[in-house]
């Protein structure tokens, strides 16, 4: 199973890069800028990933962002991701980054989006991955402080694919964000929001009818309530589960409580993704492995969760046809 796992043609949508930030790279990118980090070892820092809750995680993953200075920097962070990538057949990748995390230090919107987009062209070229990047929002701040980032991004617009909504859920809610999405939108940027992972329904509601999100970033309160779960399949809405990131953060403290199979049972599209793999034990395919043995699921649902990725991404129907295919063709060689 793992062996079809690893060779399984799949998309990631969703992933932070800065999430991605192993402590060997962490380490070097902070020596190589004078930046000093609370840690004497990569060992010590490797044990400091060991969280009880969401803001626990955040706290050193901004520690973490600190070290990022230069283009090279933000070049180096997305192109150690994206080799990840080439080896778990990861065929296509969607990166959320977080301008506001690196503006606010001072570090310019330009030299974030110059190096993460420059390293994501290479690895076109290189290694035939495609990808997008989704500009995510800080929930945590005030709205004001996203319009000044939506103003920032629109010389890069170009490569720009979505916006997001990340960090602390609780007592942030969609609504909070209602005009910043709309202008976003009318920009030209597809709106996405993380909600439902430690908000209730009534954040992704929120999501759904004030932000008018396409996709559903986590959303497993999202099955407190049984319309919403039908108004999310009318509305062919997918979801971006991240199975390892719930345990760490727990979410869900055990995976055989996942409510991954159930969304699948009632006809939910959940796909599986890795979130910030640096901080929660594993990449994607890590992911699907556990996800797997906790859930005990076929060929046949890792094929779907793959599908799903595909056909939730924010592709072109002529290249999402293309990755369709070649798990298609992978899949009915491989499912028995």
């Amino acid at each position: 199973m793992q062996q079809f796992i690893q060779n399984l043609p799949k998309a990631e949508l969703h992933l932070h890069i800065e999430g991605t930030f192993e402590p060997e790279l962490l380490f070097d990118i902070a020596q190589r800028n004078n930046i000093k980090i609370p840690y004497k070892d990569v060992d010590s820092l490797r044990k400091a990933y060991d969280f009880d809750c969401l803001q626990d995680f955040l706290d050193i993953y901004y520690q973490g962002a600190n070290a990022l200075q230069t283009e090279q920097d933000f070049y180096d962070l997305t192109e150690a991701y994206l080799q990840k990538c080439k080896a778990q057949n990861v065929r296509h990748t969607e990166i959320m980054f977080d301008p506001q995390t690196h503006t606010e230090r001072g570090i310019s919107f330009k030299t974030v989006i110059q190096g993460i987009s420059k390293a994501c062209e290479d690895a076109q070229k290189n290694y035939g991955i495609t990808s997008f990047l989704i500009m995510s929002y800080l929930r945590h701040l005030p709205e004001k402080e996203a319009f000044k980032t939506l103003e920032q991004s629109l010389p890069y617009k170009d490569k720009i694919k979505a916006i997001g909504l990340d960090s602390s859920e609780k007592g942030n809610p969609p609504s909070k964000f209602k005009n910043v999405y709309e202008a976003s939108v009318k920009e030209g940027y597809i709106p996405l929001a993380h909600a439902g992972e430690e908000g209730s329904a009534a954040y992704v509601w929120e999501a759904l009818d004030i932000l008018k999100i396409k996709r559903i970033d986590h959303g497993n309160n999202a099955l407190q309530d049984s319309k919403l779960v039908q108004e999310i399949i009318k509305r062919d809405i997918a979801m971006t589960v991240c199975p390892l990131s719930n345990k760490a953060l727990q979410v869900v403290p055990d995976l055989k409580n996942h409510p991954l199979k159930k969304m699948m049972d009632l006809g939910l599209k959940p796909t599986v993704n890795s979130d910030d793999p640096a901080y929660f034990g594993g990449q994607v395919n890590q992911n699907y492995i556990e996800i797997q043995k906790a859930l005990n699921l076929t060929k046949k649902d890792l094929y779907e969760l793959a599908r799903n990725s595909f056909e939730y991404s924010l592709l072109d129907s002529e290249t999402k046809e293309k990755y369709l295919n070649e798990l298609e063709e992978y899949y009915q060689s491989h499912k028995d």
